[in-house]
């Protein structure tokens, strides 16, 4: 059996949570920068809106099936193996997508290989490292680290890759994205280790945790609302430069768009994780999903100008990863970081199937009506569902986690 000392870090915390950071802002700024990519080649590939809308749709789903199996492979193997592979199948699919010539070859590449790497090198893994390393006061406002750097990636990789679509062409700027995300390989050393239980936690089969897990209702409600999360993500990620452009505005607004929600997302992940250590979580939770309802239906309400653009970005980038540190945050709270990269990739997958629902319903509600409208109106309702899920949950953690006293 494999003693407690083995799970310290072998380089020193602050070290793991700089090449953390890093391996979060490529992954996530990288991901953040395909709606970039929607014009230009549907319009070289001759594709339909839904065409490609399927593909990132079906990248999202992918993702968020994998992730799962890829938190419990960092548990039970090492973050830093598994990060390394991640990113290594993460430029494979961004390299294939620039050779990529029609809708089936765009849904493997895009879809299948990178919606895989985009799990196996994720934040959420590196939050497992996070959660291993760091001590249980300081979990919440560390993981909002982790995620306000992955917003700062979406920050830089918007302009960066607008940058090289302009100068290079949309297919050599994915060879230039992949070649940027064999980075991760290199840093994902500074996180190998593996989570084991410590003393006061339960060690269980992996499928018997997830099955007590799946028995908790608070845990049921957080996993129910973090679909929403992923709806209102993935559709505005990936649809918003489109929808700009039909509104009269340029591609570079649609860009500097992104990467204003990813600049105030920095803000809104510190915020919330500083928060989520002396608030309840849920309540913050709830918050956040009706205030997301609200900036959408003011967007809509408003002409749509440069400066309505920016300050809706500027509105949903405080609310956009700001629910990762708390859901995040609940799950470790509930059943401890032994289990921690299962059980939040279970929730996450929840996660992806709102992303593959929001990115799928954009495109076919645009080819079929010529608007986007329908899919913002539902994004309104949904946020409102979402905030009451989470009023009911109890936090505190689950009894059959923890070893009873002799």
């Amino acid at each position: 059996m494999t003693s407690p000392a083995s799970a310290r870090p072998v380089v020193p915390m602050p070290v793991v949570i700089i090449a953390g950071c890093i391996i979060a802002a490529i992954g996530f700024g990288t991901r953040g920068a395909f709606g970039l990519f929607t014009l230009p080649a549907t319009e070289d590939l001759g594709l339909s809106r839904e065409q490609w809308a399927m593909a990132m749709a079906v990248q999202n789903l992918v993702w968020g099936i994998a992730q799962p199996f890829a938190g419990g492979f960092a548990d039970r193997y090492g973050t830093g193996r598994v990060l390394a592979v991640g990113g290594l199948i993460y430029a494979l699919g961004v390299l294939g997508m620039s050779f990529s010539t029609d809708v089936l070859s765009l849904t493997i590449t895009a879809g299948l290989v990178t919606g895989t790497g985009i799990a196996v090198a994720s934040f959420g893994v590196v939050m497992a490292a996070f959660g291993r390393v760091v001590p249980a006061e300081k979990r919440s406002f560390v993981f909002g680290i982790a995620t306000a750097a992955s917003s700062a990636g979406q920050f830089i990789f918007a302009p960066l890759g607008q940058g090289f679509i302009s100068a290079f062409g949309w297919q050599m700027a994915l060879v230039w994205i992949a070649l940027l995300l064999l980075l991760i390989i290199p840093l994902s050393a500074a996180l190998r280790g593996r989570s084991v239980s410590t003393p006061g936690e339960a060690d269980m089969p992996f499928m018997q945790a997830l099955s007590q897990a799946w028995g908790h209702g608070s845990y049921r409600l957080l996993v129910i609302g973090f679909f929403v999360c992923g709806f209102h993500l993935a559709f505005i990620n990936v649809h918003m430069p489109a929808y700009l452009v039909q509104c009269g505005l340029s591609p570079e607004v649609g860009s500097w768009t992104i990467a204003v929600i990813g600049l105030f997302n920095i803000a809104g992940s510190l915020l919330s994780g500083w928060l989520g250590s002396r608030l309840p979580k849920q309540i913050l939770l709830a918050t956040i999903y009706f205030l997301r309802a609200i900036a959408i239906a003011a967007f809509l309400l408003v002409p749509v100008t440069e400066v309505t653009a920016y300050t809706f970005a500027a509105a949903m980038g405080l609310l956009w990863l700001s629910t990762v540190p708390l859901t995040a945050g609940l799950v470790t709270l509930f059943f401890g970081p032994r289990y921690m990269g299962m059980l939040y990739g279970v929730a996450f997958f929840s996660h992806q199937l709102g992303s593959f629902v929001g990115v799928w319903l954009g495109g076919v509600v645009y080819d079929q009506t010529g608007s986007y409208s329908l899919v913002w109106y539902l994004g309104i309702i949904l946020g409102l569902a979402s905030a009451a899920l989470h009023l009911p949950i109890n936090e505190r953690s689950v009894s059959s986690f923890r070893t009873q006293p002799a």
